[in-house]
């Protein structure tokens, strides 16, 4: 019986060097992006986490992102400072202090303290701040205003006071429209805030109508919901 002849193996074509060529070069520009990502400026990446989590630090339940703990930046790890650690541990200060006010005020109910990323907000309702249609505060809004003023004049922290209002357009009275009133609101609020110690070169006041709401403007409780003003304690990321 005649023998099978071995297959021949194809001839490899083309220069090998070629290719070798071409995965150094590969490997090279990988390393090069490995080399420009460890290029991270550590001192403001380091306080633009734990400006973050400082304002993350007043969400009830607790501290997300413990300080103390090492952030590895570059592949170095970075210990945090003392100062980021307490800055952490005075925001959780802040928001207790705050909701003791409210508490003690009882309204708990109408004025909602949450968290952003540019700080801490305390959005308060238009009902409890001033008339329908006027800028002139109520006594009760008055004293709540001058606690929360107390509380945060000591602060470092820059101030925002914004104005919302709902989508139904205005139907008389001075002010011209939503953008006009919460502007003035915004501003009154403000004042007040500077006339209870406050340092008015850390206050800024705005009016944003009706263009940010915080739920659908779809129902009438909805509504009340977006007519507020929020007193935004600003941290150093949101500035």
């Amino acid at each position: 019986m005649a023998r099978r002849k071995r297959k021949e193996i194809p001839e490899l074509k083309g220069n090998w060097l070629t290719t070798y060529g071409d995965m150094v070069t590969l490997l090279l520009t990988f390393f090069v992006f490995l080399y420009s990502f460890s290029n991270i400026d550590v001192q403001k990446f380091q306080k633009m986490i734990y400006s973050f989590q400082s304002a993350i630090g007043v969400l009830p339940g607790g501290i997300m992102g413990i300080p103390g703990e090492e952030i590895s930046a570059g592949g170095q790890p970075v210990a945090p400072s003392q100062s980021m650690a307490s800055n952490a541990m005075r925001a959780q200060k802040v928001h207790e202090m705050i909701m003791k006010v409210l508490e003690a005020e009882e309204l708990t109910e109408g004025v909602v303290v949450r968290v952003e990323e540019r700080g801490i907000v305390i959005s308060i309702m238009d009902g409890i701040l001033f008339p329908t249609g006027s800028i002139d505060l109520y006594p009760s809004a008055k004293r709540l205003i001058y606690k929360i003023g107390q509380i945060i004049k000591e602060l470092p922290s820059q101030i925002s006071v914004e104005g919302h209002t709902d989508n139904v357009p205005l139907r008389g009275g001075p002010y011209k429209d939503n953008l006009g009133l919460s502007a003035m609101r915004a501003a009154s609020v403000g004042s007040y805030l500077s006339e209870v110690g406050v340092d008015p070169k850390r206050i800024r006041t705005v009016g944003y109508g009706s263009s940010r709401p915080l739920v659908p403007n779809d129902t009438d409780e909805h509504r009340r919901i977006n007519r507020r003003v929020d007193i935004v304690i600003l941290s150093d990321v949101g500035y």
